[in-house]
């Protein structure tokens, strides 16, 4: 069995065949799904979806750092007003992202410190997002840990240094199809880090694992991540699936 800790196969990208892609995941042993939120905008699709198949979809609630624009206070009641209002399973997904766009780099460090402390208030893990930001995020992170943050550094792709210090803040690992990719050195950088500090993704519908390389990712594809991860370890694909998957449920509480 495994879980892809991040997906949004409630996206429009799966509009015409989501149910056979959620089959095709089960059918392939990802017998869990959670679901990061992105803004206002996404909330529906998703609660649909996890109202639809509540054993197989794990909601989170949050606000995604590119969607961090003049209105993030109206974002962020939205935000607050969902997790006064029903069940999720932790916050996100959040962060800092400098990739595209720095007009709003002190609204973002505004936002992720928010919803970090809305993590503390509801005892849930928070999934980060970290593009061009990992200092600025780490920085935050390290001024916020009282000893109960927790949660994954999502789509990881830093070097060993910084994979310790994220091990080191008691968070883990998300690691997805970056890891088969040819010119990715994160093979290297995931042996410095025991297995248990890791979880598997798949960022459906982005960033799909070779050989779908340049396809539409989906959680079904999950299984090539995990069969990457054992050849690194050398494990088998059953213990990597057992450890992760174990990993998975403590942090989610699924």
């Amino acid at each position: 069995m495994l879980i892809d800790t991040h997906s949004h196969i409630y996206s429009e990208e799966f509009i015409h065949d989501r149910d056979e892609a959620l089959q095709r995941a089960y059918s392939s042993g990802v017998k869990k799904i959670i679901l990061p939120n992105i803004d206002s905008g996404s909330i529906k699709h998703m609660l649909d979806l996890a109202e639809a198949y509540p054993h197989l979809c794990y909601p989170l609630m949050g606000l995604h750092p590119t969607s961090v624009d003049e209105d993030y206070k109206d974002e962020l009641q939205a935000v607050e007003y969902w997790l006064e209002k029903r069940k999720f399973y932790g916050i996100g997904e959040i962060g800092i992202d400098l990739y595209w766009d720095k007009k709003f780099v002190n609204e973002q460090k505004e936002v992720f410190r928010h919803q970090i402390k809305l993590a503390k208030k509801y005892d849930l893990p928070i999934i980060i997002h970290v593009r061009s930001s990992f200092d600025e995020t780490l920085e935050i992170v390290k001024q916020e840990q009282d000893g109960s943050l927790r949660g994954i550094f999502h789509c990881f792709s830093g070097n060993e240094v910084e994979a310790q210090k994220v091990v080191d803040l008691g968070f883990l690992l998300g690691i997805g199809g970056v890891l088969t990719f040819k010119n990715s050195s994160l093979d290297e950088v995931i042996k410095t880090v025991a297995i248990q500090n890791l979880v598997l993704e798949t960022d459906a519908p982005y960033l799909s694992p070779v050989p779908k390389r340049g396809k539409r990712n989906e959680s079904a594809y999950l299984v090539y991540i995990a069969q990457k991860v054992a050849e690194i370890y050398d494990l088998s694909v059953a213990k990597v699936a057992e450890i992760t998957t174990s990993n998975a449920r403590n942090l989610f509480g699924i």
